[in-house]
Order: structure tokens, then sequence, then C-alpha cells
């Protein structure tokens, strides 16, 4: 017997071994080897892949960031720039984890787009979006409380902006915001708690909900570009027609995207890990002070989109209340959107139309947020915040007579 039979059979074994004890070939054989997923995948897939290989990135620099870092309103400042300039490989493990941040949301938005491409949110996917909803409250969450950590002044003050917004909500405003802060205003306790929820509370949850969204889709099975239902056609060994395993035809594949986004990533990081301020903002490179307020405060630039929402808005809990339901509307999206079409491929123009001129809104919004409230950007600001909204009604109204491209009963291929 050869020394490769020798090993593979104490492989066999130990495998053998492990199943006795954990169903790790039938976990391998459920959500891997023999699960079926459409046969034409193309780029729009990768993101959710992509979004798991930034929440490995984050969670391990992240573990290193918090070997150095202090979490006090006194040592804060000082310790980021202690893993600046004195930590071994500090600089390169603050970068990856600043260029992470914004990478995840890049993913997300792509992902939760590629979502309202081929209508991944409709029947029977609905709770499945409805996770992936929540995962990406909890991702604002969990970038907004670090945004904080840095200490610097535009972490400061744009916290500080953001936290006194829940003020103008009636009766429980002014209680919720001091209950938030821990103090009557932003203090050690503040950064102390919410250092907390950002290394503890918040990835555990992230982590949880990840593995919910994961169960979630192998349960009801993958779209695909045609918005065909692969399950409903199935061959006499019980396997879809027109599916393929996961492994190893779609994991090589992410990997090859896998391998190109890390190298995309690995050039901000080294080259423009501040991208012109929108990754890193120059203001945060001062230290916190309460008595010195930057000349224009905004957020981050993924958060930016909301914010303009709600400086479009005259009112302030007008403006709080806008902010808030156009995440919300984003959870009804498979209740409004009627139409029994889920690709854009067999939709009406109608829709096509819409998705486009409210990807153009949101991006727009995104920009103008960054920008100072001048008049003409209010102006536009309150143009696109009306288009974003009349996105989902007029969704709501179209669909309910959309007239569509027949649907075909098998996957089709374009090049």
């Amino acid at each position: 017997m050869s020394e490769a039979q020798v090993n593979q059979g104490r492989g066999s074994q130990l495998l053998a071994w492990i199943d006795a004890r954990f169903p790790l070939s039938k976990m391998m054989r459920e959500h891997a080897t023999e699960y079926y997923a459409g046969k034409n995948f193309n780029v729009w897939y990768v993101f959710g892949v992509l979004a798991m290989v930034v929440l490995i990135i984050q969670l391990i620099t992240g573990i290193f960031l918090t070997m150095n870092y202090k979490p006090s309103a006194e040592d804060a400042f000082a310790s980021v720039e202690y893993i600046m300039r004195d930590v071994e490989w500090g600089w390169l493990i603050r970068y990856m984890h600043s260029t992470g941040a914004s990478a995840f949301f890049i993913v997300v938005y792509l992902h939760m787009f590629r979502a309202m491409l081929y209508g991944s949110y409709k029947k029977p996917r609905e709770l499945l979006w409805l996770i992936g909803m929540v995962i990406y409250v909890a991702l604002m969450a969990e970038a907004f409380m670090g945004y904080l950590l840095p200490w610097g002044q535009m972490s400061y003050w744009g916290a500080q902006v953001i936290i006194s917004l829940f003020g103008a909500l009636p009766v429980i405003g002014d209680p919720l915001v001091e209950w938030i802060r821990g103090d009557y205003n932003i203090s050690d306790i503040t950064l102390n708690r919410f250092f907390a929820l950002h290394v503890i509370a918040v990835p555990l949850a992230l982590v949880m909900l990840v593995v919910m969204h994961i169960l979630a889709l192998h349960e009801v099975g993958s779209n695909n570009p045609d918005g065909v239902e692969i399950k409903e056609n199935k061959g006499p060994d019980g396997i879809p027609v027109d599916g393929i395993a996961f492994h190893p035809f779609y994991t090589s594949k992410d990997l090859v995207a896998i391998i190109i986004f890390l190298m995309a990533f690995s050039a901000v990081v080294f080259f423009a890990p501040e991208m012109g301020g929108y990754f890193l903002e120059h203001a945060n490179f001062e230290p916190a002070n309460s008595l010195k307020t930057p000349e224009h405060i905004a957020p981050v630039w993924y958060f930016t989109p909301f914010y303009a929402i709600l400086r479009a808005v005259p009112d302030k809990l007008g403006g709080v209340l806008l902010m808030g339901g156009a995440i919300v509307v984003l959870f009804l999206l498979p209740w409004i959107d009627r139409s029994p079409v889920k690709s854009i491929r067999y939709r009406g123009w109608g829709y096509k139309g819409a998705l486009m001129v409210f990807a153009i809104s949101f991006v727009v919004l995104g920009f103008l947020g960054m920008q100072p409230a001048t008049e003409i950007y209010t102006l536009v600001a309150r143009v696109c915040t009306v288009l974003y909204f009349g996105f989902f009604v007029y969704l709501y109204i179209y669909t309910g007579s959309e007239q569509g491209k027949p649907v075909p009963d098998r996957l089709t291929y374009h090049g």
C-alpha cells in the first residue's frame, strides 16, 4: 500500500471519528456539495460572499486594535496615534479596519441592489430579505459606534449631531438622548459604552444574523437572474435540472472574485487609505474638542444619503421621521412590489426606469449629505428625497397591473 493510500485511509478514519461526534460531512453536503444553485449566476452574485470576507477582516483587525486601544476620553485619541506610529504593523491593521468599514457598505449596497434587480426579496424569500435588512441596521449601528472611538473632531461632533436627533422625538426624546449618551453630554462614559457595544454586543449579533441569513437562504434556495424557481423542475435523481452544486462550481468562481476584491482592497489600504477624506476625514486627525466646532459637520459617506434626507426637511421632527422612514420602507419592499415577476429581465420598462431613477437619487443624496447645506443643495436634496420615496409609491401602484415579458420555464444564458 502506497503512502498516499495510507494517508487517505487515515483521513477517512479521522473524518468518520469527527462525523460520529459532529455533523461535519452532513453540513458540507447540505450547504455546499449538495446545495444546488442556478447555473446562470453572474457577477452580481459575488457580493454576498465578499460581505462575509469583509466581516472576517473587520473581526480579525478589530481584535488586534483592541489590544492597544484605550477606551477613555483622555487616552483614546493618543492610543490610536500610538497604534499608527509605535505598534508594529499597527498602521496596516488600522487602515485595513477603516477601509474595511467602507468596503463593507459598498458590497452590502451592491448586494441589496442586486436583490432589487432580480427580485430576491419576493416570495418565498421575504424572511430572507427581512433578516438581511436587520443585518444592515445592525451594521449601521456597529459603524456608528465605531466611528466615535478614534475620538477625533469629526467622530465627536458627528456623534453629537446624530445622537441629538433623537431629542426631536416628543416626550421620550430628551430622556432617550441622555440614556444613549449615559451623561448630559458626550463624555468618557459614552465612549466606554460605545466601545463595549462595538467590540462585543453588536458583532455577536451580526455573526448570529449572518448565520440565520445563510440558513434561510439555503432553506428556500438561491434566486437567479431569471427569477425561475429551479426546485420546481427536478430530474429523476431529485436534483434540479438547471442546478449545479455550490461547491466546487461557485466556490471556485467566488475565489476569483475574492482575489480581485483583495487586490482592490489592498490598493486602497496601501495607496489611498484616506480616499481623499471620504474613508478617513481630515478633521478626525485632530483630537476631539468640545469647545471647538468644525466648520462643516457631516457623517461618514455611507450614512450621508439618510443625512441628506434629514436636512431636506425644515422641521427637525419631520426630518428624523423621514430619515427613519427611508430605512423602514426598505423592510416593506416584498409587500410593496406586487408583481409576480421577479427578474428585471422580464419586467416592464416602468420598473426598469423607476429603479434607475431610485439608484441615481440615492447616489446624489449621498453626495449632497457630504456637502454644506446651501440653498441649491437643499433644493436638490428635496427633489431626490421625493424621488426616493416616490419610487415605493409608484412601485405599489405600477406593479398592480405591470405588463412584462413571459417568464421562461427554464434558465436562460445571456452573454
